[in-house]
């Protein structure tokens, strides 16, 4: 019997995002996480402004994607009621009807219960019910041994139950080489294999070493509702084709290929993951819980770590040194500074002159080389196609769309923690990653919505073609961007795009933040957007880059601030704040030389009432903030230094008086964004080259900076192609 939705229902529940056709319309009122709704939405704007799409996810449970019938959970059973099966060595002693022995194996026949004890040393447990019904396994204290097949191999039936009796220890191991009984297909292929429905309960032990390939798999259904599972694998440890689901039990697989898995390719109503609860500790050489289509994750306990973890990733480098120009839509240079460092008006209008004319040549290198990107775009889908499953390491990985709901995660990925090749939704949970590439990417949404989310290692903290934060608790550290807009995939579609954006400033792709708290602390550019960014609420710290080839905040089409408190630290070459036509009041400061990490800043009004106080985490030269508590027509005093008996949380201050500090400049607030330096108000810094949305990149670097898919990477020191085969096809 079949428990997954139809292929319609499951497609408008989850699969696909629904587009609805809205204007941008901002309240200006602060969203904070306990008011934010669980689907994630998000806006995108054109660098204009006007009509915009939204993008919503529904609020799937894993009760949406499959049920568990009174077979999946019964465990009783009596001995009148059943056939008893003692193994012994090469035989076996039966008691009731329907099962035989013979050549050092069991096969059963007929639906019913069987309940089996002692050991097999080299034989097979066979299922071969014909009339669709179905057979339940009691494993009561056995041991079964198959040195060249499955020691449990299921050939037919409508179903088939393995039940782990209570207080019992079971095991099943088949040998590193199989004589196949059915060569065409290579089956069987694992300790115990189905090609019926398959589900695991009860409350005893089971210890499954799968030495040919596969631990448990199923052709079929396979569901886990119970016991504790202990597997080894040399391929994969579990493989539901058409679905895998846990209702509960305790987990242990060490597997070479992926830990779970679901397979099925071929109908979207099918090759899903759905896990409500357990505990799973999977240690796997590529993806930790894989499925082919969506995957759903309502609670548990949950330690993955997937070929050897971050410190087994490939090395990154996606800093951007000054001065690259190319094909990617990255940052042409650091241009001037303007009156922010205190040039002269004509050496701004030089320095301006220079930047125009590289953009020329930029343009001019873009349409002359149009033949050999599209070349290029070629070869790299073709890798894409050809990329084999060994190069995907990722934590939770879905082909659709990827749901948390709740559960606890210790997650160490030589690749990406959370990854979607469509949405990652996550509204509850508690997430501690380590990834070597991205903690949570999404080639299209990433929606958050609640938990709490500590990324302490990643190459780009959080990625999707569109991303909405509404509420959680989030704190990401980056070697690259903390928080990416991308505008597309991990590989390199839409270049086209990106070779146009790169000279227009457009984008495509929207970061929107209406609630919850986000921390930065990033190598690269701390929030950025290769289209527009909206924030109507929450708390937004971002510990930027200290080099000037990227920006605490970077985004390439509007910035509409109207809620929330915003304070971005750190570089100031390609410093920006947020959009002048925006609501709420921001103040942006730069500093003629780097100030020390953990010297305060601190920013109060006319009566001395505290605006902010804050300690960046590491040397910085710029300060960006944007608070409801700052009015036009309102006088304010920006200090450094000097100390706080406030409490502090991710550098905040909350309460407290603040003495002791050095007045830099005092001013007045007459327009949406006031431009600060030492010397007063100034002007915008219009030091930022061309810009774009595509692959970035000046600097030397293996992995230009993503983006709405741009081509080669800008021709800075030593910059390589990208990754040819992006991560869509992983």
């Amino acid at each position: 019997m079949k428990n997954f939705l139809t292929g319609s229902k499951i497609g408008m529940v989850l699969l696909s995002a629904a587009l609805m056709t809205a204007c941008s319309t901002n309240t200006g009122a602060n969203t904070n996480a306990a008011d934010s709704p669980a689907a994630g939405t998000a806006v995108t704007a054109s660098a204009t402004g006007g009509t915009a799409a939204a993008v919503e996810l529904a609020n799937v449970k894993t009760t949406d994607l499959v049920e568990y019938d009174a077979d999946d959970t019964t465990t009783a059973w009596t001995a009148d009621a059943a056939t008893d099966i003692t193994l012994a060595g090469t035989t076996a002693d039966i008691k009731g009807a329907g099962a035989t022995a013979k050549n050092g194996s069991v096969t059963i026949t007929e639906a019913g219960t069987y309940i089996l004890s002692g050991s097999l040393s080299d034989g097979q447990i066979i299922v071969d019910e014909q009339a669709k019904g179905t057979v339940r396994l009691v494993l009561n204290g056995v041991s079964l041994k198959d040195s060249d097949s499955a020691p449990i191999y299921i050939k037919e039936a409508g179903k088939v139950v393995i039940t782990l009796q209570e207080g019992t220890e079971n095991s099943v191991a088949d040998g590193a080489n199989y004589v196949f009984a059915d060569a065409a297909t290579d089956e069987p292929s694992a300790a115990i294999f189905s090609k019926a429905d398959l589900t695991v309960n009860g409350t005893g032990k089971l210890t499954v070493t799968g030495s040919y390939k596969d631990g448990i798999s199923s052709k079929d259904d396979l569901k886990i509702a119970g016991g504790t599972i202990d597997i080894t694998a040399a391929d994969d440890g579990i493989v539901g084709k058409d679905l895998v689901a846990v209702q509960d039990g305790n987990l242990t697989i060490k597997a070479e290929g992926d830990g779970i898995k679901s397979t099925n390719d071929e109908d979207t109503a099918k090759g899903f993951v759905a896990i409500a609860a357990g505990t799973f500790d999977i240690t796997a050489g590529n993806d930790g819980i894989q499925a082919e289509t969506a995957e759903v994750i309502d609670g548990g306990t949950f330690s993955l770590v997937t070929n050897g973890g971050y410190e087994n990733a490939e090395v990154k480098t996606g800093d951007q040194g000054p001065g690259g120009k190319g094909m990617g839509g990255g940052r042409g240079g650091f241009g001037n500074q303007g009156a922010v460092d205190g040039t002269s008006a004509a050496t701004t209008e030089a320095a301006s002159a220079v930047n125009t004319a590289a953009a020329a040549a930029d343009t001019a290198a873009v349409t002359t080389t149009a033949v050999t990107t599209a070349a290029v775009s070629t070869a790299e889908a073709t890798a894409t196609t050809a990329e084999t499953e060994s190069t995907s390491a990722k934590g939770l990985k879905a082909g659709g769309d990827l749901t948390v709901n709740g559960g606890s995660f210790t997650i160490n990925t030589a690749d990406d923690a959370l990854h979607s090749n469509s949405n990652v939704s996550v509204t509850d949970g508690e997430f501690k990653i380590t990834a070597g590439d991205d903690g949570i990417h999404a080639d299209s949404l990433t929606s958050l919505s609640g938990g709490t989310i500590d990324i302490t290692k990643s190459y780009e903290g959080i990625e999707g073609g569109n991303i909405t934060i509404s509420g959680g608790e989030i704190h990401v550290a980056a070697s690259d961007d903390g928080v990416n807009v991308s505008g597309g995939n991990d590989g390199n579609a839409g270049q086209g795009t990106a070779q146009q954006d790169q000279f227009t400033g457009s984008g495509s792709g929207q970061l929107t933040i209406s609630g919850g708290s986000v921390t930065v602390d990033s190598t690269g550019d701390g929030l950025d957007s290769n289209g527009s960014f909206s924030m109507t609420g929450g708390t937004v710290i971002v510990n930027g880059p200290t080099n000037d080839g990227n920006g605490p905040l970077d985004y390439d089409g509007i910035f509409d601030m109207t809620g929330g408190l915003l304070v971005a630290a750190g570089s100031s070459g390609m410093a920006q704040a947020p959009g002048e036509d925006s609501s709420q009041y921001s103040v942006s400061m730069s500093f003629t030389e780097a100030q020390q990490a953990g010297t305060l800043v601190h920013l109060e009004d006319g009566d001395g009432n505290n605006i902010l106080t804050f300690a960046p985490s590491k040397n910085f030269s710029s300060v960006v903030v944007s608070s409801p508590d700052l009015k036009k027509g309102g006088s304010y005093t920006l200090s450094t230094g000097g100390t706080s008996t406030g409490t502090a949380a991710d550098g905040l201050y909350a309460d407290g008086d603040y003495t002791g500090g050095t007045q830099v400049v005092t001013f007045d607030i007459s327009g949406s964004v006031t431009w600060l330096n030492e010397s007063g108000v100034t002007t915008a810094n219009t030091g930022r080259g061309p810009g774009g949305g595509g692959f970035g990149g000046g600097g030397s670097g293996t992995r230009p900076e993503r983006g709405a898919g741009g081509t080669p990477p800008e021709g800075g020191a030593g910059g390589t192609p990208p990754d040819a085969a992006g991560e869509t096809a992983n």
